[in-house]
């Protein structure tokens, strides 16, 4: 059934892209330069005293002019009296944090006389920002010692490497990688000095005990980044000797770790076990080590981040679904009770004042991630921040709720934006597929330079959002009921919900294209040679067509083996190459884009290279182009190369589903054709 509600979603706004407003486009809705301008709240925190609040703000790059990724501004606003000031800095902000004990800011940055990354920290009151700390080899993340006075930071290892003797030298693939080192410095000394923590490995996160004689991080066997993702292991270190005292026997995914007041427990938001696709369970183990226990393992949704409060209980941001809960729980399972449970809109963090203020980030349908405040006492958000004040006047897409049955019986919900211009339908539908697939769409925004969302409206489309099988914000067993199983019944779940669009009278039939990235782009290839029959053209992206060479060419093999295949690719070849695109490419008849960064190391871009060579050889006669992006990884970054893949999206879709003889677009962008005004 259709609920007629709004929606939210839990992907960031990526970094945009940037030229002028077309102020004439306006009443026919949001426009792809429109987009290419869109900022957005970053992270946010308030003062403990409650009166400043400190927030990083994405701010896109003019893809005119420069290809380049975003900008990240610092500012500061006084709550007293609603003023925000930008503070001036020479470079991107990163890792804001609130200076314990000194009613301050600090961030990292690279200052004008820095050769590196640095520690800075913001007074808020004068808008003054000082360095309070230069490391050669530069900061890559740091955390706060209760005192305020001791920092632990992590940096690069610098290697010692001999030099070269021929004029000419090659990249010795995984091999002399820098390590990702942690130290302790004393900010009080005249000059403070490096105590490294003795450990072999990498370091990654790292949080101080409520007392200070202890710190917890979490270390994996090396800097790469399938270690990263399946094998972080916590250990407790001692600040004094710097040496670790306890270790906790976690197991998987761990994305934060958390001590209790008295320092005699930590919680984790971490993976269930090593078979958990996702980092969203709160673990609760003794500080003095054991194994982390799940203490909510029948929650069917997703904890998305976790604090813990002075009372002993446990503060949480948790997906349920399409829509967002503000909570608390006991460190037992006990007591879960949510304070707030947002369904026109998605919360992405959430800061405490020292009053009780609550400061959080959140985003709604019609509008990318903002600053909301919820006083101390009261049950409602405050918007304080206006990012893109020129939105409220585009005229907007109505999105809602969607659920259907699939063909098993299983419920599957999704988010769906109809055209603007509503007249009952059939429309011509766009189908935007998550990667992971350990992600979902939220009732939120669900427009980027990859996201057809409202410019797809504007242009007379229904975007359809399916959260399929495997998707996060359902809970342990639904996220797990697509492993073992690629590419069967996770995307028959997509079919399904096009079917019942189609059954509901809003989506034509003939008329239906699909796009996604990475996993959604396996999907989108999948749709457009299994299903092919299904789909009137496809849009590619950082995408999966041959499960052979996938598993030989990607950063993250264990990763794909313990939390989705399930089964290593040498005991069974032959069902890895059936749930393969290119096995299937004989069905093909769906005009497919491909497009790909060429410096991808997650999905190589040969996957790409191996469907549109299989396409072109087998089946001629269906439209086919590759796109390859210079200097683009798993995801475009730069202003320039977004706004053009935003707009090769565009043109693919309405030639393919709103033309009637279509033929294949020039490679050439015509920027006139697609509404754009070069300035």
């Amino acid at each position: 059934m259709l609920k007629n509600r709004f929606i939210p979603f839990f992907l960031l706004l990526l970094l945009a892209v940037a030229p002028v407003i077309n102020s004439g486009l306006q009443a026919e809705g949001l426009t792809p330069q429109q987009v290419a301008k869109i900022q957005n709240v970053g992270s946010a925190l308030v003062a403990p005293d409650g009166n400043f609040i400190a927030f990083t703000k994405v701010v896109p790059q003019d893809p005119f002019e420069t290809n380049a990724p975003a900008n990240l501004e610092l500012h500061v606003m006084d709550r007293r009296t609603g003023d925000i000031r930008q503070i001036e800095l020479e470079s991107r902000a990163g890792n804001l944090q609130v200076r314990p004990d000194h009613n301050t800011f600090s961030f990292t940055t690279r200052g004008p006389e820095d050769s590196a990354v640095s520690l800075y920290e913001l007074d808020p009151q004068s808008g003054e920002i000082t360095r309070l700390y230069h490391h050669e080899a530069g900061i890559m993340a740091y955390s706060w010692h209760p005192s305020g006075t001791i920092v632990s930071l992590v940096s690069r290892e610098q290697l010692d490497r001999p030099e070269n003797p021929l004029p000419y030298e090659p990249t010795v693939y995984e091999e002399n990688v820098p390590n990702r080192e942690a130290f302790l410095v004393d900010l009080e000394e005249a000059e403070p000095e490096r105590r490294r923590i003795q450990v072999d490995g990498a370091v990654y996160l790292m949080e101080w005990s409520p007392d200070g004689r202890h710190l917890a991080i979490s270390e994996t066997p090396t800097p790469n980044i399938d270690d990263f993702y399946m094998f972080q292991q916590v250990k407790v270190v001692d600040a004094a000797t710097a040496q670790v005292r306890n270790e906790i026997d976690n197991a998987g995914k761990l994305a934060q770790i958390t001590w209790s007041p008295d320092g005699s427990m930590l919680a984790l938001r971490a993976g269930h076990n090593i078979h958990d696709p996702i980092d969203g369970r709160i673990m609760v183990v003794s500080a003095s080590g054991g194994t982390p226990q799940n203490i909510f393992p029948d929650f069917e949704g997703k904890f998305e981040r976790i604090t813990w409060s002075e009372d002993g209980l446990i503060r949480f941001l948790a997906s349920e679904s399409t829509a967002t809960t503000f909570g608390t729980i006991a460190s037992d399972g006990s007591g879960f009770t949510r304070l707030l449970h947002v369904e026109d809109g998605y919360i992405t963090n959430f800061t405490y004042a020292n009053d009780g203020t609550v400061v959080f980030t959140k985003q709604t349908p019609s509008h990318p991630t903002e600053i909301y405040v919820m006083e101390a006492g009261a049950d409602e958000l405050s918007r304080v921040t206006v990012s893109n004040d020129w939105l409220a006047d585009v005229p907007m897409g109505r999105q809602v709720v969607v659920s259907y049955e699939a063909r098993d019986g299983r419920n599957i919900e999704g988010l769906l934006i109809y055209p603007i211009e509503e007249h009952g339908g059939p429309y011509p539908a766009i189908v935007v597929v998550h990667g992971g697939p350990e992600a979902h769409y939220s009732n939120g925004w669900l427009t980027a330079y990859s996201l057809a969302g409202q410019v797809g409206a504007a242009r007379g489309f229904a975007v359809f959002y399916p959260n399929y099988r495997g998707s996060t914000g359902r809970g342990l067993e639904f996220i797990k009921s697509s492993q073992a199983d690629l590419a069967g019944a996770e995307f028959d779940d997509i079919v399904d919900g096009v079917d019942f669009l189609i059954g509901e009278g809003i989506t034509d039939e003939d008329r239906v294209g699909v796009t996604g990235g990475s996993y959604g782009g396996y999907a989108t290839a999948w749709m457009s040679t299994y299903y092919s029959h299904r789909f009137a053209a496809g849009v590619m992206f950082v995408g999966i067509s041959n499960n052979l060479s996938k598993w030989g060419t990607s950063d993250i093999p264990e990763e794909l083996y313990l939390v989705h295949s399930r089964k290593r690719l040498w005991d069974d070849w032959q069902d890895k190459l059936e749930r393969s695109p290119i096995y299937h490419v004989d069905n093909s008849q769906t005009p497919l884009l491909i497009m790909h960064g060429e410096d991808d190391t997650r999905v190589h871009p040969a996957q790409s290279l191996e469907l549109f060579r299989h396409i072109k050889v087998r089946k001629p006669e269906v439209p086919l182009r590759l796109i390859w992006y210079p200097n683009e990884g798993h995801g475009n970054i730069r202003s320039t190369s977004r706004f053009d893949y935003h707009l090769r999206m565009l043109q693919w879709f309405e030639t393919y589903l709103l033309e009637d003889d279509p033929e294949l677009p020039s490679f050439f962008l015509d920027l006139e054709a697609l509404g754009v005004e070069k300035p």
